[in-house]
């Protein structure tokens, strides 16, 4: 009788770096979380609040008006010169467009995002994201520009305006006190027109997102109940979709607030602050001064934000 063969040792092979690296992720998740959000988060850090804290730094500074060198003291007065009447009116200015457009979009885009939500189905559906979708794949100065050509007084509207005989109309539009001027093109009718038109889409598109989400139970119940169609919109769906509202308004406030391409195109030549900013760090080299006047919409989008964090709009976004 044979003995039996001897057992032969198996032999592993070396586990590479790669497999190394596997098994410490594996025992370690939080390590490879880390890792993935490390790089945007040092680049948030570094460029995004790097840039932010400078800007906050120079706009405590002030500037010699003899010899016009900054002089890097810890000060506020520059931020007294915010409250000048000239400053002050350019504040003022950019606010209320922001304010305005914003409401007017508000306006516009509900029943459009309504529709969308209530009623599209299907290849509707598609047209509709399509045709929102749209307008933002063209350039942005080339839409400028062109709207630049449509409100010119030789352009499509003033065409149209006589076509149909609403040639007083347009006239006495333009000849309102602080809104008006030579063409809609030199107003802030047509400043506050291309403004809409650029923006609307992104206040379409979470209001149709938030609409979207109001359970059709509750306006059949709102039916069953007695209530009217108008009853039911303004206690049923408006404030359901409240919080799209505010969603959208984040972004057409805040754009219109920082925008300076828009009304140097478009518009007369009274100063926004996206404006004075470009003017003052460049021609007149007033750096705590522009800078100051930057703080200014983070300021009011800051409080903005919070107020609409309070209605639930980030529920919405």
């Amino acid at each position: 009788m044979t003995a039996a063969p001897a057992l032969q040792s198996v032999s592993h092979p070396t586990r590479g770096l790669g497999d190394r690296l596997t098994g410490l992720f594996w025992r370690r998740p939080r390590l490879l979380t880390a890792l993935l959000i490390a790089p945007p988060l040092i680049w948030l850090g570094v460029v995004y609040l790097g840039s932010l804290a400078a800007l906050l730094l120079q706009s405590f500074y002030s500037i010699d008006e003899f010899s016009g060198i900054v002089v890097q003291e810890f000060t506020l007065r520059t931020y007294g010169e915010l409250f000048r009447p000239a400053n002050l009116d350019i504040i003022i200015r950019t606010t209320t467009m922001a304010a305005s457009v914003t409401l007017a979009s508000a306006v516009l885009a509900f029943p459009i995002a309504y529709y969308a939500a209530r009623y599209a189905r299907g290849r509707w559906k598609a047209a509709f994201y399509l045709g929102i979708m749209l307008p933002l794949w063209s350039s942005y100065l080339v839409k400028v520009y062109a709207w630049k050509l449509i409100l010119a007084k030789e352009g499509i509207i003033t065409w149209a305006a006589d076509s149909v005989g609403a040639t007083p109309l347009l006239n006495a539009a333009l000849a309102l006190p602080v809104v008006g001027g030579n063409s809609l093109s030199t107003s802030y009718i047509g400043t506050f027109l291309v403004f809409v038109y650029v923006w609307l889409p992104y206040m379409i598109l979470p209001m149709q997102a938030a609409l979207e989400r109001v359970p059709k139970s509750m306006l059949e119940a709102s039916a069953d109940l007695g209530a009217t169609s108008g009853q039911t919109l303004r206690k049923v769906i408006l404030p359901l979709a409240m919080p799209g509202v505010i969603a959208g308004s984040i972004f057409t406030f805040s754009l219109t607030l920082g925008d300076y391409i828009i009304p140097q195109i478009v518009g007369s030549s009274r100063l926004f602050i996206g404006q004075a900013v470009y003017q003052l760090q460049g021609t007149a080299g007033n750096i705590p001064l522009a800078a100051a006047f930057a703080v200014v919409p983070i300021v009011v989008m800051l409080v903005y934000l919070t107020l609409a964090k309070r209605q639930g709009a980030f529920d919405a976004l």
